[in-house]
C-alpha cells in the first residue's frame, strides 16, 4: 500500500503536461493528476488518466521472463482514480484499472481489467455453507479466520450466544476493512490476466494468467507469498499467506488457509481449507477441511463433512442426499482418518481418529470411540476391526511426515496444530472403546463374531482390540509419568511427590480436537463463556485465548494423565511409592516394546517375497531380489526400520534408568 499524504505530491508542470501529451497521454482534467517530487514524465506513454490520480517516481527497471527488460512506468493503459507507487510498471492494460492503490515495485503486465466497483469487503463477511450443504452451519469468513474459530462457529450451534458474538466480531472486522479502493501490495506481479474485480492483495503476490478473480483477498506477504496461476477462476474467496492456487482451479465461496495447494483443475465451493490442505483434480462441496486434509485424485469427491489430517483415496465418495428432504446430511472423519480407493460412506456417519475406511458402507457408521481402527466392507456388511492401526507402520509414518510437510513460512500462524498421535483426546476414546469392547464380550455368548450398532466385530478382532488399546493407554500414561520425572531433580520421595503434582487443575475429563488444536473442554469452556458474556469482544482476544490454550497443552496433558493414573492405581499421586512408579514404568516398557515389535513386523511385510512381484523383469537367478534391493533398499538399512530399532533401544534404556532411580530413592527411604 502507498503510505502517502497530499503534501507529498505536486501539480504537474505545464511542460510536463506537454511532454505527456506528446507521448500519447491524455486526461479529462490534468489538475486531478498529482505527482511525487522525484517524478519525471519520460516513462509514461499512451496512457489515459481520469479521476483522481497520484503518481510516484519511475526511475528503475524490471526483468520479465525471457530476459526482457522494461523501464518502470506506465505504458498503454487507462487509469481511473488510482495511486501508483514508486518504480511500479504498468504495461498493456487492454481495458482499464480503476480505484486502486498500487504499491511500489509492482508489475502489472498484459491484463484486461483491474477494478473495484463500489464499496467492497474483498471477500470478508462472505457466508460459506460448510459441513452441511443444506445450511444451518454457515459461517462468515474473514482475513484471519482460524480453523478453531471456524469450528466454534460451525459446530457449536447449541450455544447461539457464542456463535452470534463471533459473527458480530466478524461483521465489525468486515466493516473495518471495507473500502471503495483496492490495494495491490508492494512487489506484487499481475501478469497476463483477464478480469480482476474487487480484489485486494498483500505484498509479493504473484497472479499469473488467471481468467477471473472476483470479490476476494489474497493475503500474501514477503515471508509467505501467494501464487495464483493460469486459468484460475475464483469468486467470493480469501486466500491466506503461502498458498498456491493454479492450473484452472475453480473456487467459489471458499476460505483457503496458510500453506494450502489447490491445483490441477480442482473444484471447490462453500468450503473451508485450513493449514497445509491439498486438493488436486477432484471436487469439494460444503466441506470443513481441517489442517492437512489431502485429496489428489480426479474421481474423489469430498462433500458435506468435516475432516482433518485426511488422506482421501482415489474415487472416495460420500452421500449427503437420499432424495427425501434434500442434501441435509453430514459426516465427520476425525483426525488422521484415511479412505482407500473407491471407498464410500453414507452420511451421517462418524469415523474415529486415525482410522481406515475400506470399501462401500451403506449404513450409518459411528466408530468415534474406536480410534485407530479399520472399517472394512465385505458383501455389503460393515466390519469393524478395533485398534488395528496401532500396529500399522503407516500410522507412525503419517505422524512423522506431517510436521515435515508444514509449508507455512509466515511468522503469524493462524492455526495452532498439535501433531501428537497419543493424547488425552485419543487415549480417552481408547479407554471408552476398551470398556465397550469388554461390555460387548461380557454381554454376549461365546460367538465367532459380535454386533455393535450396524457393524460386525469378529471375536479375534475384539480380543486383539482390547489388548492393543491397553498397550497404547499404558504407553501414553508411562510417557507422561516419565517425562514428568525426567524434568525434575529427584533426591527423595518427597521430591518425587512434588514433581508429580499437576501445575493446574484444568485438564481432567473431556478433551476436544478443535480442528487441529487439542485442549481440555473445561479450559475451552472458560474462553467460550467469556465470549458469550462479553468479557471478550474482539477476534484478537479470541485468538490470544486460543494461543494460550495451545501453549499450555503439556500442563493440561499431565493433569489429565495424573488423574488417569490415580484412577488406575487406586491412590492419589502424593501417596505413590517408588514401587508404584516402577510398576507403571514396567507396564509402559512392555507396551512400548510390544507396539514397536508390531510396527517392526508390519514394516517387514513390505520386504516380503510377495512385495517383489513385478521386479527383476527379464532377469534370472536372483534378479528379482537384486532389482528389488536396488529400488527399495535392504530391510535392515531402511530408515524407518532403523528408527524403530533405535526407538526400542532408547525406550528400554530410559525405562531401566527410571527404575534404577526409583530403587535408589527406595534405598534412601530405608536408610532414613
Amino acid at each position: 500500500m502507498i503510505h502517502s499524504t497530499e503534501r507529498n505530491f505536486r501539480n504537474l508542470l505545464d511542460e510536463e503536461i506537454g511532454q505527456l501529451v506528446h507521448q500519447g497521454c491524455s486526461s479529462t482534467d490534468w489538475s486531478l493528476v498529482k505527482v511525487g517530487e522525484d517524478f519525471i514524465p519520460d516513462c509514461i506513454e499512451n496512457t489515459k488518466f481520469t479521476g483522481r490520480i497520484r503518481l510516484a517516481g519511475f526511475t528503475g527497471s524490471v526483468n520479465l521472463i525471457g530476459g526482457i527488460t522494461f523501464k518502470t512506468g506506465i505504458y498503454n493503459a487507462w487509469l481511473h482514480n488510482c495511486e501508483v507507487g514508486k518504480n511500479a510498471l504498468i504495461h498493456n492494460v487492454r481495458s482499464y484499472i480503476a480505484n486502486y492503490r498500487i504499491g511500489e515495485n509492482v508489475i502489472i503486465h498484459n491484463i484486461t481489467t483491474l477494478a473495484v466497483d463500489g464499496r467492497s469487503s474483498f471477500g470478508n463477511g462472505i457466508v460459506v455453507e460448510t459441513i452441511n450443504e443444506g445450511g444451518g452451519r454457515e459461517i462468515p469468513i474473514y482475513d484471519y479466520l482460524s480453523a478453531h474459530v471456524a469450528y466454534m462457529m460451525a459446530l457449536y450451534r447449541h450455544r447461539p450466544g457464542l456463535v452470534n458474538s463471533l459473527k458480530t466480531m466478524v461483521a465489525d472486522y468486515t466493516e473495518f476493512v471495507s473500502d471503495e479502493m483496492g490495494v495491490i501490495g508492494a512487489h506484487s506481479k499481475l501478469l497476463n490476466c483477464n478480469t480482476i474485480l474487487n480484489v485486494k492483495t498483500g505484498p509479493a503476490a504473484v497472479i499469473d494468467g488467471v481468467k477471473k478473480l472476483k470479490n476476494g483477498s489474497i493475503n500474501s506477504n514477503f515471508e509467505a507469498p501467494v501464487v495464483i496461476g493460469e486459468g484460475v477462476i475464483m469468486e467470493d474467496f480469501i486466500v491466506s499467506s503461502g498458498s498456491l492456487v493454479a492450473e484452472a482451479t475453480l473456487v467459489s465461496k471458499c476460505f483457503i488457509g496458510q500453506g494450502c495447494v489447490l491445483d490441477k483443475h480442482y473444484s471447490a465451493e462453500n468450503s473451508l481449507f485450513f493449514a497445509n490442505c491439498q486438493g488436486f483434480h477432484g471436487e469439494a462441496c460444503s466441506i470443513f477441511a481441517g489442517p492437512y486434509t489431502v485429496t489428489h485424485h480426479k474421481s474423489t469427491l469430498l462433500i458435506a463433512g468435516m475432516f482433518s489430517f485426511l488422506n482421501a483415496g482415489s474415487g472416495s465418495n460420500q452421500s449427503n442426499h437420499i432424495y427425501k428432504l434434500g442434501p441435509i446430511h453430514q459426516g465427520i472423519m476425525e483426525r488422521g482418518a484415511k479412505t482407500t480407493s473407491d471407498s464410500y460412506l453414507l452420511w451421517p456417519s462418524h469415523i474415529g481418529a486415525f482410522s481406515l475406511v475400506m470399501g462401500r458402507h451403506y449404513k450409518h457408521c459411528d466408530t468415534a470411540e474406536f480410534p485407530f481402527s479399520y472399517l472394512i466392507e465385505s458383501k455389503d456388511e460393515s466390519i469393524l476391526v478395533p485398534g488395528i492401526n496401532l500396529k500399522s507402520i503407516g500410522t507412525v509414518r503419517d505422524t512423522q511426515k506431517w510436521p515435515k510437510r508444514d509449508k507455512r513460512t509466515d511468522s503469524n500462524l493462524l492455526d495452532f496444530i498439535n501433531f501428537n498421535l497419543l493424547s488425552p483426546y485419543t487415549v480417552r476414546k481408547m479407554m471408552a472403546g476398551r470398556e465397550k469392547l469388554l461390555a460387548i464380550r461380557e454381554s454376549s455368548v461365546e460367538e465367532a463374531s459380535y454386533r455393535y450398532q450396524k457393524m460386525k466385530i469378529e471375536k479375534h478382532a475384539l480380543d486383539r482390540g482390547i489388548e492393543l488399546y491397553e498397550m497404547a493407554i499404558w504407553k501414553f500414561l508411562g510417557n507422561s509419568l516419565i517425562t514428568r520425572l525426567k524434568g525434575n531433580k529427584l533426591e527423595s520421595v518427597s521430591d518425587m511427590w512434588k514433581a508429580l503434582q499437576p501445575d493446574t487443575r484444568l485438564g481432567r475429563g473431556y478433551w476436544v480436537d478443535l480442528a487441529g488444536m487439542l485442549c481440555p473442554f473445561e479450559a475451552l469452556d472458560q474462553l467460550l463463556a467469556n465470549v458469550e458474556n462479553g468479557a471478550i469482544q474482539s477476534l484478537e482476544e479470541v485468538n490470544a485465548g486460543l494461543a494460550m490454550l495451545h501453549k499450555n497443552y503439556y500442563n493440561y496433558e499431565w493433569t489429565w494423565a495424573a488423574d488417569a493414573l490415580e484412577s488406575f492405581c487406586g491412590k492419589p499421586l502424593d501417596q505413590f511409592e517408588t514401587g508404584d512408579v516402577i510398576s507403571v514404568v514396567e507396564r509402559w516398557k512392555n507396551s512400548v516394546l510390544g507396539i514397536d515389535k508390531y510396527l517392526y513386523e508390519d514394516a517387514q511385510k513390505e520386504f516380503s517375497m510377495s512385495k517383489m512381484t513385478g521386479f527383476g523383469v527379464d532377469g534370472q537367478n536372483g534378479a528379482r531380489e537384486l532389482d528389488f534391493a536396488e529400488v527399495r533398499g535392504e530391510f535392515e538399512s531402511n530408515n524407518t526400520v532403523q528408527a524403530i530399532r533405535q526407538h526400542m533401544d532408547k525406550k528400554e534404556a530410559l525405562g531401566n534408568e527410571i527404575i534404577a532411580l526409583m530403587n535408589q530413592l527406595a534405598v534412601t527411604v530405608e536408610r532414613d
